[in-house]
């Protein structure tokens, strides 16, 4: 198993012990550093080599947390805000951060965020695994007849109260279900997302993003909804492309 080797930087000695723990369970991370004095972590991890993880907490004496990252982003594969205060979520995408955690999180949220950030091969296999590719639903507005929906065709599902729209390239299908019961069905397909409480939609059909709206491939606009903001943030920093970093 390939071991990432990662660095804690966070001025809070319990933090860094909670984290140091949670780091110890992860199978695939090996801790190599811990700073406590962010003014030292930036002159060793600029000089030192690359490091594969980074977790980085943002209020701290000194020099915060988004300062340094600017410095030391070129230095770190990947790098995760830590911090117990909600309001740096743009200011963390903006300096190019792969996932964001906000204290206190459990160890489930961090394992996944790593498993994220790192897949194994056999999650990657997951979706190439899903042999299906259509499914069949009756059409309220056309008088229940059964229409077949190719899953690649999805762009989004609307929640209509007992109804679900469901958008595709070419047509919108009403029928009787909930969009907790549709959203079942979808959860095997990797490439379907919820980011307001009212849609499902599909990241292969996503047009354009505008702040926190999102424009579809067929020109449906949703707006991402406040409870969803840190999954969505995370999603955008992760498919990003990252070239030509600031300085």
């Amino acid at each position: 198993m390939e071991k990432y080797e990662c660095v804690i930087i966070d001025d809070e000695p319990f933090a860094i012990d909670w984290l140091t723990k949670y780091i110890s369970s992860v199978p695939n991370l090996r801790l190599i550093k811990c700073y406590a004095d962010p003014l030292e972590a930036l002159m060793e991890i600029t000089a030192g080599p690359m490091v594969d993880l980074v977790f980085l907490d943002i209020d701290m004496p000194r020099i915060t947390g988004i300062e340094l990252s600017r410095e030391i982003r070129k230095k770190t594969r990947k790098l995760i805000f830590s911090t117990a205060h909600k309001q740096y979520g743009y200011e963390a995408f903006e300096a190019e951060a792969d996932a964001y955690l906000l204290k206190p999180y459990t160890f489930s949220k961090f394992a996944g965020t790593i498993a994220k950030l790192f897949p194994r091969q056999e999650e990657e296999k997951t979706e190439a695994q899903t042999t299906e590719t259509f499914f069949f639903v009756k059409n309220k507005e056309e008088h229940l007849k059964i229409v077949k929906i190719r899953y690649d065709e999805v762009v989004a599902v609307e929640s209509k109260q007992n109804y679900v729209l469901i958008h595709t390239a070419s047509k919108q299908v009403l029928t009787y279900m909930s969009l907790t019961e549709i959203s079942k069905i979808f959860n095997p397909f990797q490439n379907f997302v919820q980011f307001q409480r009212s849609f499902i939609i599909s990241k292969d059909h996503i047009d354009s993003i505008d702040g926190n709206t999102i424009k579809m491939a067929n020109g449906l606009k949703i707006t991402v909804g406040e409870y969803y903001r840190k999954d969505f943030t995370e999603f955008l920093t992760g498919k990003l492309i990252k070239t030509g970093r600031k300085k």
